[in-house]
């Protein structure tokens, strides 16, 4: 099953910027149920779920073919999202299913991966410590898309989870990979929120969703 996630790096003749999205098969549905991605009682039926492939600028300044797993409704809006991070060249880090679905083992040691779907709670504020909120998080709904983790800290009271982050809480120095203010605005333009724009001392500044939540 894992071949099927670990789908190729470059997939389209990407000359210019390619999407489609398409139901989840039956392997990756498979892969989602085994890493506990997704179980009974999830807000989201796999059915409403779609399998998102879009073109992107690697860190190592070639195109490749990224995947996300995402809600249906939003699967044709992102994909306007992500057409406008291409033309912008946005650098993504790890944007294929096996980095963020498949066996821990495998997947990237920098942890910056980028993705969608995970049938989880909010997590709460670094601030406040602890590993859940008691409600749903959007990506377990399909309706957010983190960008670059370490690039894009979730910090709160001057602290973040991951010691990789540290140089990128300063938000002063643009630096290859930070959310910029077109990447806001190219979500933005689909009615979805930034965690950056949040009020108080905790950001999330990875983090894109349709409630800005």
């Amino acid at each position: 099953m894992l071949g099927v996630l670990a789908l190729p790096a470059v997939l389209f003749a990407l000359a210019s910027f390619q999407s489609s999205a398409t139901p989840l098969s039956a392997p990756v549905r498979a892969e989602l149920k085994a890493g506990d991605f997704w179980h009974e009682g999830c807000p989201v039926a796999l059915s409403d779920l779609r399998l998102l492939t879009v073109s992107h600028w690697g860190f190592d300044g070639r195109a490749h073919t990224g995947h996300l797993v995402v809600n249906r409704n939003a699967a044709r809006p992102l994909a306007r999202v992500f057409r406008q991070l291409y033309r912008l060249h946005f650098p993504i880090h790890h944007l294929r299913l096996v980095d963020v679905y498949g066996p821990r083992s495998g997947r990237p040691r920098d942890g910056d991966q980028s993705g969608s779907f995970e049938c989880r709670q909010a997590v709460p504020s670094p601030c406040a410590g602890g590993t859940g909120t008691g409600s749903w998080s959007m990506h377990a709904y399909g309706l957010a898309v983190d960008l670059n983790p370490v690039e894009n800290p979730y910090v709160g009271c001057g602290q973040s989870r991951d010691p990789a982050s540290r140089p990128y809480r300063d938000r002063s120095r643009h630096r290859r990979g930070m959310v910029t203010r077109r990447v806001v605005k190219a979500f933005r333009a689909i009615g979805w929120g930034w965690g950056g724009s949040w009020t108080g001392n905790t950001k999330d500044y990875m983090h894109f969703s349709s409630t800005g939540h």
